[in-house]
């Protein structure tokens, strides 16, 4: 019984990865590449193509982005034209505080670069 028990310790201790021999062994036969091939939707309907950077769809498109920046430059425009007309602090011109430029024309290009900036937010971005 004594061998019996001396045979069981050698065996665990003969599973230590230390104990553990590896062989490596090298061929001369190149490996076999696999092809891959693209993976085929199943839908027969065809959708149109949306903008995507990996697997996530995109919100906004090139063509909103675009028309973002075309309605903010009509926010600064319009700013542009309220601004001007140097005149002393001490003095009160009103025909060049309530001129026509000021008045009429700078806030209907403003409005027109916030409807630009919300048509741009709520145009559907399709690419055709």
């Amino acid at each position: 019984m004594a061998k019996k028990k001396r045979n069981r310790n050698q065996e665990k201790e003969s599973n230590k990865p230390s104990d553990r021999k590896v062989v490596v062994t090298t061929s001369t036969e190149p490996k076999k590449e696999r092809k891959l091939q693209p993976t085929v939707s199943k839908t027969t309907t065809r959708r149109k193509k949306t903008s995507t950077v990996g697997n996530v769809k995109m919100l906004y498109g090139k063509q909103n982005f675009i028309l973002m920046g075309v309605g903010a430059l009509l926010v600064l425009i319009g700013l542009l034209l309220m601004t001007g007309g140097a005149q002393a602090p001490d003095q009160w011109n009103p025909d060049e505080v309530y001129s026509f430029r000021r008045m009429v024309i700078a806030p209907i290009v403003i409005l027109m670069g916030l409807g630009m900036e919300l048509w741009a937010i709520f145009k559907k971005n399709t690419i055709a």
